[in-house]
């Protein structure tokens, strides 16, 4: 918070032969497709992409990208180098290692705009805002990060505005406490186990044992609060949105100043409660909250 996105080949047709493969450069072509066959260029390289999505934000050397997709590490290497000539990727000169990079981000966020969570959210983010008179947010689940992918802002001259676009670990602010408390009790203790907290202000929640404590508060309220664990001087309130499978897709926040929204918080935690079951509701989730 801070105040206020191949070429065409030919074809030559031989009676009575077969066309032959050629081995791709540095190793001999290997099936790597479910049904046996080798991959095109263009298949593997949106492998490449899935795989450190799927492993976001955990970063990935090329060797254990090719061991992982069962392709040639010379080939790995050359689809990973273009997708960094294209800021697609982003490359680690320390580590050697690969994660996603800002064109990634484009194109996901162009993604999650044809969703229905973005469009379904809105008019409740706009009625949190008439309610409360503070910023309401909406934040959709990345891995183990999330994205503010809207906003609507307080009506008021000092107010709590966010970045679209930015990306936060799971471990700080109530949108991301929010998301994580909702998760399987399994992915949360990998979360917590395997991955390194950060912090982001004195106020950070960074120890294993005390975000366990605080999961445990979020799950009873049914909401998350933060006060300047994210950003120094703001506090918020977040609850967490499912999707009709039962997965968490994300969260609703309302945030401003601390010192104005720390009068409110129980008002306000009922609020984005009541906001993100109804987007939970529209967007098909039936179970029990």
């Amino acid at each position: 918070m801070a105040p206020v996105d191949t070429g065409p080949a030919g074809a030559e047709i031989i009676v009575q032969s077969r066309p032959v493969r050629r081995p791709e450069p540095g190793g001999t072509e290997q099936p790597d497709g479910d049904d046996g066959r080798a991959r095109s260029g263009l298949a593997r390289t949106f492998a490449i992409i899935n795989l450190l999505a799927s492993r976001a934000p955990e970063a990935l050397g090329v060797s254990a990208i090719a061991r992982d997709l069962r392709i040639p590490k010379a080939v790995a290497h050359r689809i990973l180098k273009e997708l960094v000539t294209d800021a697609f990727l982003a490359f680690d000169e320390g580590t050697k290692q690969y994660q996603l990079g800002p064109g990634a981000l484009t194109v996901g966020l162009a993604a999650l705009r044809t969703l229905d969570v973005p469009k379904t959210a809105r008019p409740y983010l706009e009625r949190l805002v008439e309610l409360s008179g503070e910023t309401a947010t909406l934040s959709i689940r990345q891995g183990w990060q999330r994205v503010y992918v809207d906003q609507v802002l307080s009506p008021h001259e000092v107010r709590m505005s966010v970045a679209l676009g930015r990306m936060y670990p799971l471990h700080a602010g109530s949108s991301s406490k929010a998301i994580l408390a909702a998760l399987p009790d399994e992915m949360i203790e990998e979360f917590l186990t395997q991955h390194r907290h950060a912090s982001l202000t004195p106020r950070t929640l960074t120890s294993a044992d005390a975000l366990r404590d605080d999961i445990t508060g979020v799950r009873e309220r049914g909401y998350a609060v933060s006060f300047g664990e994210r950003q120094a001087g703001s506090a918020s309130v977040a609850a967490a949105i499912r999707s009709a499978s039962g997965d968490v897709v994300g969260a609703v926040s309302l945030c401003g100043p601390r010192e104005r929204l720390a009068e409110q918080t129980l008002r306000h935690g009922a609020a984005v409660v009541e906001a993100a079951r109804a987007v939970s509701r529209d967007i098909g989730y039936r179970g029990p909250f």
